[in-house]
């Protein structure tokens, strides 16, 4: 099996194990101050996937006319304008925007935890099925509270995720770093 990194390439990273560290620590503090003010936080990822959306929205309407003698040309065009006005709409209201985002979370959590325990269920004659059903059961679960608390909750939740997210994604560089350190 090959492996991803040669023994230079290991080295490399580890001779830089101090820089995942630094980062993870930064990561965390952000994730705190996240965790400090969630209004805010759900605020700065409303704002985040309406940039998304508005370059995407921009970019498929560029798209537009450059394919604009194709027969598809009008799919472009409001597919563009509907990503960009949706962009925009995050930026002009980010509550209402973080009440339909949340509701769209609620959803895939539902949607998804049924997924995982229909999935677990068809694997049952494997060892380790059960957790695929636990698994989808805390996703459903997840979904549910959520749906339950909607749509006060939408002023919290998103900043909520963002700030688990910053402080995960720091603890997990910072234990990658010692641990390629050797």
């Amino acid at each position: 099996m090959a492996h991803l990194f040669d023994l230079a390439g290991r080295e490399a990273v580890a001779g830089k194990w101090g820089w995942f560290v630094a980062l993870g620590v930064l990561l965390i503090m952000f994730g705190g101050v996240a965790f400090g003010n969630l209004l805010m936080a759900t605020v700065a990822s409303v704002y985040y996937v309406g940039i998304i959306m508005l370059i995407g929205g921009l970019l498929n309407l560029a798209h537009a006319f450059q394919v604009r003698g194709w027969e598809s040309v009008l799919y472009w065009v409001l597919s563009g304008a509907f990503y960009a006005a949706a962009g925009l709409f995050a930026f002009i209201n980010p509550l209402l925007a973080s009440s339909v985002l949340t509701f769209l979370l609620a959803v895939a959590l539902i949607v998804a935890g049924c997924f995982r325990i229909w999935v677990g269920f068809k694997l049952r004659p494997l060892g380790g099925w059960g957790w695929m059903v636990v698994g989808g059961i805390i996703t459903f679960i997840a979904g549910l509270v959520i749906a339950a608390g909607w749509p006060v909750n939408s002023l919290w939740i998103l900043g909520l995720f963002l700030a688990v997210d910053l402080v995960m994604q720091g603890l997990a560089s910072i234990a990658f770093g010692v641990l390629v350190r050797g």
